[in-house]
């Protein structure tokens, strides 16, 4: 039987490992969602009936791997370094080239895991990589306007935000309004103010 090696990491950061989810992922990632399913389910697009199941699993590392060798997405999960849990998962999707030079950047974590700078870490290391590998020069994120916790790794990631976007996405199955930040590479625009109450 031929023993597949891990991924090795597209970016490290000093507590994370970013690589390319793979099969032997498939029990962490659905023990961690499952786990988390209140938590997530309220910011996420409607799971389908077989989220959980291995075929989807399946599908979801292979789409990863294409979309990365097109140049389309980079999907990545999030390992933690001190003990290799899996914590969330990041992509940069739609990557546009030409006179775009830009993507699109979503992120989940595990309640667990949440509120101690991991994802802020881990975006912080993806838009490096977008910048400083990928030549990209602008990346775009959107989220629900209560997101609190979103909007504020946003900001301290410097992200700017640029406004509102009516029926932007499907969340928990109805269509909702998403507020929209950038972060451009060598950004001089200052702080920007969102112009509505919080």
């Amino acid at each position: 039987m031929l023993l597949r090696r891990r991924a090795a990491p597209l970016i490290a950061t000093e507590r994370l490992v970013l690589r390319l989810p793979e099969m032997s992922d498939h029990v962490p990632w659905v023990t961690l969602r499952r786990e988390g399913e209140a938590f997530l389910r309220i910011w996420e697009p409607t799971w389908s009936p077989d989220h959980f199941s291995r075929k989807a699993f399946r599908a979801r590392v292979s789409w990863a791997a294409r979309a990365r060798e097109e140049g389309r997405a980079l999907p990545l999960f999030i390992q933690r370094r001190a003990d290799a849990a899996l914590i969330g998962a990041i992509t940069l999707d739609n990557i546009r080239r030409g006179p775009a030079q830009s993507g699109q950047v979503g992120y989940w974590i595990g309640p667990d895991f949440a509120r101690q700078g991991y994802m802020r870490e881990a975006l912080d290391g993806v838009v490096h990589h977008a910048f400083a590998v990928l030549d990209l020069s602008r990346i775009e994120a959107a989220c629900l306007p209560e997101n609190a916790a979103s909007r504020g790794l946003l900001e301290k990631s410097g992200f700017k935000y640029e406004g509102v976007a009516q029926s932007y996405l499907q969340i928990d199955g109805r269509w909702r309004n998403h507020v929209l930040y950038a972060n451009l590479r060598g950004d001089r625009r200052g702080r920007a103010t969102t112009g509505e109450a919080r």
